[in-house]
């Protein structure tokens, strides 16, 4: 099995596209690879004839997210032929890559139940760059926006998606950063 020998320095999370309902397969053989990957999903129960069935569904479908660095990029697709499409950031011409700080806030923002978050696909007007400092969401960095009348911190994924706090953060738990 040949492999790119990884870099440290050189480790940034790619966004991906996967084929439809290949998140776990891709996953599984990402890790055969040693290559770390990330993506967020949730168990449902689906209800069939006889019996109620427990199955995980991905939260956003056909993306993974691949922690490592270029040329393993492309080894993954080329050499190990994953089905898999990186995403571009047309603005550099190169790979979509996520900040390590913003995944860092979204994999944190995921560990709440399903009810303590909303996915938002939409563009949303830029707002005020915020910290929250204090209680679950703590260390969380995102802008101020309103949504439906209440203030919500979002996380936003540039080019992908924006994950938007249900829960009420009160003012004195947000701190403005430039």
């Amino acid at each position: 099995m040949y492999l790119c020998k990884m870099s440290e320095t050189n480790l940034q999370w790619y966004a991906a596209k996967t084929r439809f309902r290949q998140e776990f397969s891709i996953q599984k053989k990402l890790e055969v690879l040693g290559v770390e990957c990330y993506f967020p999903y949730r168990t449902e129960y689906k209800q069939l004839k006889d019996r109620r069935k427990k199955v995980n569904v991905p939260v956003i479908s056909n993306l993974i997210f691949i922690h490592t660095d270029r040329p393993t990029c492309f080894d993954i697709v080329n050499v190990h032929s994953l089905k898999i499409t990186y995403m571009h950031d047309y603005i550099h011409n190169t790979f979509l890559v996520v900040p390590d700080k913003q995944m860092e806030d979204f994999q944190k923002l995921m560990t709440f139940s399903e009810n303590a978050i909303t996915i938002i696909n939409e563009d949303l007007k830029a707002g005020d760059k915020v910290r929250v400092t204090d209680g679950p969401f703590a260390g969380i960095e995102g802008e101020l926006i309103r949504i439906k009348g209440h203030k919500r911190v979002v996380v936003r994924l540039e080019g992908l998606f924006s994950l938007a706090a249900n829960a009420y953060i009160p003012t004195a738990f947000l701190k403005r950063i430039d």
